[in-house]
């Protein structure tokens, strides 16, 4: 019986790891599309706001 007990907490603490790892790899994952998608936002506004200033300049 406490072999049976030990094989089901073993069991318990590799599907404990496995989802922590999990967990861990699904963050680092967002955080590089966080940073992507940042670095693309601002290129973005800075080409609006060189856009704008160039319109600007030319309306005046």
């Amino acid at each position: 019986m406490a072999d049976t007990v030990s094989n089901r907490i073993e069991k318990a603490l590799e599907r404990i790891e496995a989802a922590a790892a999990s967990r861990a790899f699904a963050h680092a994952r967002l955080a590089r599309r966080h940073a992507r998608l940042r670095e693309r936002i601002e290129d973005a506004v800075f080409s609006l706001d060189a856009l704008i200033a160039r319109e600007k300049g030319d309306a005046e």
